[in-house]
């Protein structure tokens, strides 16, 4: 196995770490020039920044799950939080900004490997069926 594919999800943790951390920033202290959208991307961008909390609340979710995959503390979890927000990216471009879909789909394709990597840590969570109370039961 080469030295890059046992580094990989070591790699892709780094890089979606870094992006969402970055963007989640960016949504608190906008030291990134808006890009040029579409009039329906801008309309759909203003409602969200228009409720008053909703860009807050997405900035402070990336920066969060951002910053735990960059230290790696609970990355099964932040990566689980961050799915969401990988689709709705994914789905922001692929209906409303088609041009700059690169880091969107980037963003979600990282995010659906990293998910596949830990999936170990999911397998308890996918039981068919499950009740409630401890494993001695």
């Amino acid at each position: 196995m080469s030295i890059i594919m046992k580094h990989l999800p070591t790699i892709a943790r780094y890089l979606l770490g870094l992006i969402f951390f970055v963007f989640g920033l960016n949504k608190f202290l906008n030291f990134l020039p808006a890009p040029e959208m579409s009039a329906d991307a801008g309309a759909f961008f203003g409602a969200l920044v228009a409720t008053g909390y909703m860009m807050k609340f997405i900035g402070a979710t990336e920066v969060i799950g951002g910053l735990l995959l960059l230290i790696n503390k609970y990355t099964p979890v932040a990566l689980i939080i961050l799915a969401p927000v990988s689709i709705n990216i994914l789905v922001f471009h692929l209906a409303l900004d088609i041009a700059s879909i690169p880091v969107g789909g980037l963003t979600f394709l990282l995010n659906v490997y990293l998910l596949f990597a830990y999936k170990k840590y999911y397998d308890p969570m996918l039981a068919s069926s499950a009740s409630p109370g401890s494993d001695s039961e």
